[in-house]
């Protein structure tokens, strides 16, 4: 046992498993950076497509959010305030990664710039414990897509979808401000309606995950449901669709209408406030957004339970610990050579980052990125006088 001393002054003794590294955490992020690796190099339709498009990006937003809440004390949050400035230094980072990458001009809707202002939110809420992160999560899982329907609707149609900062966005004040009104509201990854994403992951992150891991697989299991099924029901049973197809006025074939319902650009339209019931990958919708948090939790939960298996969790676990660095490598990938859209692709890379992340891993430890931006965020701490 080792202890820690709490800001209250208390003493608290520290079970070392209680620091242990999260092999399961690990796993699922890994699974979230192979999920985005299907969803930009393999094939654009049938299952492997629809499995991952949206709801990958979801996770690794939910992890990111489990990531601070861990780094910031995790079911103790009093001890995580000197946390701040490192979420703070990763942020910036992040966002200038993103910018790098987006720079690239690959086919890829980078999400690091969006992660990062995720993370500068984050800080004021470093100090919620779960119950409180989880209502603030579902509340503003339903009213930002509601606010962010009616701010847009008033607003001039958008001549680009699927926008993500870059760096000529900063050229200017206008473009600037541009850049911004796409990182809040209108872009890839609007964080009006990512942020809950990031909540409901930092609700996790408060609690001891290895004892409620079956209780997440169960939560998970009926968020998904409740997303996906009222959705379904809604567009499917009770006229949603039909209502879609009316708006197109026969002007599109009903499958290329369920082809726009199933994939977004960030956010729904604001033609009709049907499209609100619509949980398209990307729609960020109320019920995309509870849907794929459901999901999230599920595959965390799972991959948990999924600890027990030990070594054969290595590969999974490894590019996982490495998610930042193999995210970024197969940007760089796509831009060095482009990779076809395919079964192949995917599972060539696939095949190629689980070998060289588990070798990165346990011969050399963190990745390059990884170690990086540990070095940087440590450095502000460590140049504190004493």
């Amino acid at each position: 046992m080792t202890t820690t001393t709490l800001s209250s002054g208390e003493t608290r003794k520290i079970d070392p498993r209680e620091t242990a590294r999260l092999v399961g955490v690990d796993a699922a992020r890994g699974l979230a950076v192979l999920g985005m690796f299907a969803a930009h190099t393999g094939p654009p339709q049938g299952p492997l497509h629809a499995l991952v498009a949206g709801r990958s990006a979801a996770l690794f937003a939910v992890l990111a959010g489990l990531s601070i809440a861990l780094l910031s004390g995790g079911a103790n949050p009093a001890t995580g305030r000197s946390a701040a400035p490192r979420i703070a230094v990763r942020a910036v980072v992040l966002f200038v990664l993103g910018l790098a990458l987006t720079a690239l001009q690959t086919p890829v809707m980078v999400i690091l710039t969006s992660y990062a202002v995720l993370f500068l939110l984050s800080i004021p809420l470093l100090r919620l414990r779960s119950a409180a992160l989880a209502v603030a999560a579902a509340v503003l899982a339903v009213a930002g897509p509601l606010v962010s329907f009616l701010v847009r609707s008033a607003m001039p149609p958008q001549q680009e979808l699927g926008v993500t900062p870059r760096f000529e966005s900063f050229g200017s004040w206008e473009a600037a401000g541009t850049a911004l009104q796409h990182v809040l509201l209108t872009g890839a990854y609007p964080v009006l309606t990512w942020l809950p994403f990031v909540l409901a992951g930092m609700a996790l992150g408060r609690l001891d995950l290895r004892a409620v891991r079956g209780r997440l697989v169960l939560v998970g299991g009926g968020l998904a449901l409740l997303g996906y099924g009222g959705s379904w029901l809604a567009m499917h049973v009770f006229g949603g669709r039909d209502r879609v197809l009316e708006l197109f006025g026969g002007a599109l074939p009903p499958e290329v209408v369920d082809a726009t319902l199933a994939t977004g650009f960030g956010a729904v339209p604001t033609t009709d406030p049907i499209y609100l019931l619509s949980a398209g990958a990307h729609s960020g919708s109320p019920v995309e957004i509870i849907g794929a948090t459901g999901v999230a939790v599920l595959v965390i939960g799972l991959c948990l339970l999924a600890e027990r298996a030990g070594a054969l969790l290595l590969p999974i676990a490894s590019v996982g610990a490495l998610a930042l660095t193999s995210y970024a490598g197969h940007i760089v990938a796509l831009a060095a050579i482009g990779l076809p859209a395919s079964w192949a692709s995917w599972l060539v890379l696939t095949a190629i980052t689980l070998v060289c992340a588990t070798l990165w891993r346990t011969l050399l430890g963190r990745g390059p990125l990884e170690w990086a931006l540990h070095h940087l965020s440590s450095w502000q701490r460590s140049q504190r006088p004493a």
